[in-house]
């Protein structure tokens, strides 16, 4: 078994070990793999956050021994919170996106397989039993960004990976995907019962999770569709007012943070 780490601000992560191929995650920059397999010039990986797992260039991954490994993933979490941002090392400068992971970070500084990087800026530290408000703090910094499958960056985004940043800048890890992370938290029976920083699920037409967004108050939802956008949330689904229309169909409700 082999171990990696991004060190570039987005990396494709593939449905097969081809360029062709489907993108179906991005790592990070700082997010940490287990490496399970090697075809030609391709990792198989697995990120050690969520588990998903996916085909990354091998190049566009650097490896850990399983000691800097576990260092990494034991070391308190810090991430970018602005849009963008350059952070040095030696004398290079490596540009990366919010939700970049800064293990250890102190005072400007973190180290990643004994090499020192820079970053003299405010970073966003996870809090202790982070409340709704936190985690709509954080999804509010995705508004209007484009919607992109498998997308995780300011620069496009899908549903799914919205509500994982949002929870997972807040010290809380979801699977990658709203089929997967409808499995857990509590289930809401109504929608009227329902508080801000809950999780709406919607189906498809045969049934399967399809969609997921987050309820704000006011009967409205955050959620990724053509862009990250605020509709209104009813027990049918969702309403897009500009549209005239309702676009997602109810499925569930579930509370991941308890009140």
């Amino acid at each position: 078994m082999k171990y990696g780490i991004c060190m570039l601000a987005a990396v494709a992560v593939r449905e097969a070990p081809s360029m062709k191929s489907q993108m179906t995650n991005q790592l990070l920059f700082g997010e940490l793999v287990i490496i399970n397999d090697t075809v030609n010039d391709w990792f198989l990986t697995e990120t050690a956050d969520d588990g998903f797992t996916g085909w990354v260039q091998n190049n566009q991954l650097k490896e850990l021994s399983k000691a800097d490994f576990n260092t990494l993933k034991e070391a308190k979490p810090y991430y970018l919170q602005t849009l963008s941002a350059q952070i040095k090392v030696n004398k290079s400068i490596i540009p990366v996106f919010r939700g970049a992971r800064f293990h250890g970070w102190k005072q400007g500084v973190f180290t990643i397989a004994g090499e020192k990087y820079y970053y003299k800026k405010a970073v966003h530290g996870v809090p202790e039993n982070a409340g709704s408000r936190e985690i709509l703090k954080v999804a509010g910094y995705y508004l209007n960004v484009p919607y992109l499958q498998g997308g995780r960056t300011p620069l496009g985004i899908d549903g799914a990976a919205l509500v994982q940043m949002a929870f997972k800048m807040n010290g809380i890890n979801l699977p990658r995907y709203a089929d997967q992370q409808v499995g857990k938290g509590e289930q809401i029976l109504f929608v009227e019962a329902s508080a801000p920083g809950d999780l709406a699920f919607f189906e498809s037409d045969d049934g399967t999770i399809s969609h997921v967004g987050i309820i704000l108050k006011g009967n409205k939802i955050l959620h990724s569709s053509g862009k990250v956008r605020i509709d209104t949330l009813d027990h049918q689904g969702i309403f897009n007012t500009e549209a005239g229309k309702y676009t997602h169909r109810l499925r569930v409700v579930k509370r991941i943070i308890q009140l």
